[in-house]
């Protein structure tokens, strides 16, 4: 319809009214009725009941309208799309982006097609090379295009800033290295289309130093927005990140942030620190990024650790396959049995069944103390037994000698001697020590006591863990 209202002056939210309307409606209902008239049809009610019910409440229809111009900053606006468009799909900084990038007289790009590829051509998007065809990057599958601009943002950011210094600014007149919201909607079609082949290179040597720590897949990820710092460090340093030092000391920060549990709040803040603290440590040999000093790991956090939710939980999991942990009946290694998808989780040593019968506290035995990676096979051998009774049924069962098997259960940090005595509290302290020498080595510091986890620790069910239940094992 061809309606006219007064659009507010001010940038708020009014309604207008659609009356005196010459309409495609109207001339319609018009058309009919002076068709019917010269047929001697009486119309006159259906007439009067036609207008009051459809065209009357047309005509009174008040239409929201919100009004912005281009003094509102791009945040406004993409807020301004997020609240109304609360029925359909979330835009975000990326879809505003999108239109903006179209929307460029010099060079109007599709950053979708950029992002998603283009079918029509038969073009792979960023995201698809990412992930890769013939050695799948499973680590990258949760990356979204927002992760990938953040980066983009963080190397712009980086660039104006060191630009600013050369002109002479200092201390506060320096702009900020930010990958906030606004901080992406600020972000130019030409520093996207200048930065993107090196974060796109960055996001792959990401996923290559995270197989090396033996973190597969996305689930086994402590904190995603460490992968984006990652991506955005290896861009700027390229081949000056791939030497042996440089990867010891982006290793020792990584474990820092995921077992210090530093990414779980504020993660935009601390990329914006890290990013440029790691460049300046790995390529002119200065300080340590913060985060190494920030990060501790207490030893009574290993008793509190129970679910996969956890960041340090997970990061414990991927070093005990970093350290080389074989399952029980394969003999392989977990980390191999991962990336074949051959059904790996952790389960309990000793089993819950026998924990339960001895009225053993669940906060003690269902800690990650008493978990470790096996495959489903490995924990159905397991059943609800005694640990000197499934031992020798894996032993039975395989052919494998004890002394193999002992081989095996040190490469998880167990000390065979408590679990063929059933020694629980012998194999609990013996491991929670080994632990925190795998912890300490990893964050190149000591594990200590005095000091808390800025984590929350969170309580959880035993179907968070994914186990399988002992009564079922002990069926099959």
């Amino acid at each position: 319809m061809n309606k006219t209202c007064q659009l507010p002056k001010r940038n708020t939210s009014r309604t207008c009214s659609l009356s005196t309307w010459p309409s495609t409606a109207e001339n319609w209902f018009y058309g009919w009725r002076d068709f019917w008239k010269p047929h001697g049809r009486d119309i006159l009610e259906l007439e009067r009941a036609f207008y009051a019910t459809v065209l009357e409440k047309i005509e009174r229809y008040k239409m929201p309208i919100i009004r912005l111009d281009r003094k509102n900053t791009r945040e406004a606006i993409c807020l301004v799309f997020e609240k109304v468009n609360v029925g359909g799909k979330k835009l975000d900084a990326f879809e505003l982006l999108t239109a903006i990038y179209a929307g460029d007289k010099t060079n109007p790009t599709n950053l979708r097609d950029e992002w998603n590829g283009n079918p029509t051509k038969s073009t792979p998007g960023i995201k698809q090379r990412l992930l890769g065809d013939d050695n799948p990057r499973k680590v990258l599958q949760t990356i979204a295009s927002t992760d990938y601009l953040q980066s983009c943002t963080l190397l712009h950011t980086r660039e104006v800033r060191l630009l600013r210094a050369q002109e002479g600014a200092k201390d506060k007149d320096l702009p900020q290295i930010a990958c906030n919201r606004q901080a992406l909607l600020d972000l130019p079609l030409s520093a996207f289309l200048k930065f993107s082949k090196d974060i796109e290179a960055g996001f792959i040597d990401a996923a290559a130093f995270l197989s090396q720590q033996k973190i597969i897949g996305p689930r086994d990820v402590p904190y995603p927005p460490q992968i984006v710092a990652l991506a955005s460090m290896f861009a700027i340093l390229g081949k000056k990140a791939q030497n042996v030092p440089a990867k010891e000391k982006i290793s020792r920060w990584f474990w820092s942030g995921a077992l210090g549990e530093l990414y779980g709040a504020s993660a935009e803040t601390r990329m914006a620190k890290d990013v440029p603290g790691l460049i300046e440590w790995i390529a002119e040999n200065g300080p340590a990024p913060k985060s190494i000093d920030d990060a501790i790991f207490q030893q009574k956090r290993l008793r509190s650790l129970r679910g996969r939710i956890s960041a340090a939980y997970k990061a414990i999991h991927a070093l005990l396959m970093r350290h080389g942990c074989r399952d029980f009946i394969h003999g392989d290694g977990v980390e191999l049995m991962t990336f074949f998808n051959r059904k790996i989780d952790v389960h309990h040593v000793f089993p819950q069944k026998w924990c339960k019968q001895r009225k053993l506290d669940r906060k003690v035995y269902d800690s990650i103390i008493n978990k470790t990676p096996l495959s489903k096979e490995s924990n159905i051998a397991l059943s609800g037994d005694a640990p000197s009774v499934y031992l020798k049924r894996i032993e039975k069962k395989t052919g494998i000698s004890s002394s193999a098997l002992d081989a095996i259960l040190r490469s998880h940090l167990i000390e065979p001697e408590f679990l063929r005595a059933d020694d629980f509290e012998g194999f609990y302290n013996a491991r929670m020590k080994a632990l925190s020498d795998l912890i300490g080595q990893a964050m190149g510091k000591a594990v200590v006591e005095d000091r808390g986890s800025n984590e929350n620790e969170i309580e959880v069910t035993d179907e968070d863990d994914l186990e399988v239940p002992e009564e079922i094992e002990a069926d099959e």
